[in-house]
């Protein structure tokens, strides 16, 4: 059985850095809401989007109700809630080869 000793970082979608955002996106191109997961955190249950980079393992907090209003309400996003294809290739271009991560956010 593998161990997984990455720290757990767990904070909010809007804490991280927009590089880290960015890269959130491209990982996560239709929206967030279909990947949220729930975990117990401080004596209740809370639902996050799990991302992983090679150093951490992030739990970014949010509702199924905040997961759609960020979608909503970023420039990013079209109308339908998928990353719109200027965009993701921006990004592909500023964040190189991360495919890794990319690949890892699939086998959810």
């Amino acid at each position: 059985m593998e161990t997984n000793t990455k720290p757990k970082v767990i904070t909010s979608f809007v804490n991280v850095s927009d590089d880290l955002q960015e890269q959130i996106k491209l990982a996560y191109p239709e929206g967030f809401l279909e990947h949220l997961i729930r975990f117990p955190f401080k004596g209740e249950l809370t639902s996050a989007l799990r991302f992983e980079t090679e150093d951490k393992i992030y739990l970014l907090k949010m509702t199924k109700a905040r997961a759609a209003e960020i979608i909503e309400e970023d420039d990013d996003y079209d109308d339908d809630g998928n990353l719109k294809d200027d965009v993701r290739e921006g990004f592909e271009d500023k964040h190189g080869d991360d495919e890794d991560i990319v690949e890892s956010m699939d086998e959810d």
